[in-house]
């Protein structure tokens, strides 16, 4: 059986990002835990005023840069409204079905800083009570969050300090398995950045002197869909956004290879760009695949909307059961690594 050390360490990092709650409008803390990570390269890191992390690392071409993105925002939730028996209804944060999130436990948190764990659940769960238990619609009127916590009427409920605009955040329940695969909530997009911020430091170890000045950007929006059209430099020429592979009936992705996107509901991606990806790919023996998303955007997609002039370009780890309970396999983030590491020392497409 294949081994991958390297990629093991990657899996354990993805492990403690989507462990820190940080759905889109809430990222500070894992802003934070970003840029202690990456702290001892030395590389010039700042925060644009979204609160998204840039890091730059100086090339050998300071006259044309290179932009690679992931992004640390999840999907999510705040309260909406309290509800006359002390549950909470919510608004959705990103684009989710609520049959995905429906009996996930969840963490509230309070504009003072404090948590209070519940469950999501239908208000007609049980089958005891309600007839059709199984058959009420899945939406925001019969979705609601049982909080762990004594609360019968709303009065209750704001003495703990909940209000209107919390937010509330899904568990995980991240596990890495003998098989070699890891699965949890919110792999969209933290597997990309694990790989990111494993790529950077193993860039500063190895002591290399990239082609061109290469930024990276830590987006903290993507799901509400604007985390990277903003601070690419004027010299940025490629622009690469690091998401999941979607796998689904139609799909060409899986989880064991790196997934590169030909088209999204935005329309085609570079095509120069992505014929150096797939030549990269056969040159340094990386498992592969070409892929179309439907129903997709990225941080590159919406740089391109917001007027950028770039060549725009996007990969990443076959994701399966996106925006819902998500896995893949150490084999995919591998290619997805090994790719990455070999698009930052190439040349840029002409």
């Amino acid at each position: 059986m294949t081994t991958y050390p390297n990629t093991k360490n990657t899996m354990e990092l993805i492990k403690q990002l989507v462990s820190i709650p940080s759905p889109s409008g809430n990222t500070n803390t894992i802003i934070s835990f970003v840029e202690d990570y990456l702290k001892e390269t030395g590389y010039e890191m700042y925060r644009n005023r979204k609160g998204g992390l840039i890091v730059t690392i100086p090339g050998e071409d300071d006259s044309r840069h290179r932009m690679l993105t992931a992004h640390v925002d999840t999907l999510g939730a705040m309260v909406k409204d309290i509800k006359a028996d002390g549950r909470l209804k919510l608004s959705m944060i990103g684009g989710f079905r609520w049959n995905a999130v429906e009996g996930e436990y969840c963490t509230i948190e309070t504009s003072s800083g404090k948590t209070y764990t519940g469950t999501i659940l239908m208000h007609q769960t049980s089958v005891h009570v309600y007839k059709n238990a199984g058959e009420a619609k899945r939406d925001d009127a019969n979705i609601e969050i049982r909080i762990d916590a004594r609360v019968s009427n709303p009065g209750e409920v704001r003495e703990l300090g909940i209000e209107v605009g919390d937010f509330v955040s899904f568990d995980p329940r991240a596990e890495i398995t003998d098989s070699g695969y890891i699965k949890s909530r919110h792999l969209d997009d933290k597997a990309s950045v694990g790989m990111l911020l494993q790529l950077i430091k193993k860039i500063k170890e190895e002591g290399k002197t990239l082609p061109y000045t290469t930024h990276f950007l830590i987006s903290n929006n993507e799901e509400i869909g604007y985390g990277g059209n903003s601070n690419i430099t004027p010299e940025t020429v490629e622009y690469l956004a690091v998401d999941m592979g979607a796998l689904g009936d139609g799909q060409s992705s899986d989880e064991y290879t790196v997934s590169i996107c030909a088209k999204d509901s935005s329309g085609p991606y570079h095509l120069g760009l992505r014929k150096h990806l797939v030549e990269l790919s056969k040159e340094n023996g990386i498992d592969y695949k070409v892929d179309i998303y439907p129903f997709y955007g990225s941080d590159a997609s919406a740089a391109i909307r917001a007027g950028h002039d770039i060549i725009h370009g996007l990969v990443g780890a076959g994701i399966d059961a996106s925006h819902a309970y998500e896995r893949t396999h150490e084999s995919s983030l591998y290619n997805t690594e090994k790719l990455l590491y070999h698009y930052v020392q190439s040349q840029m497409v002409e």
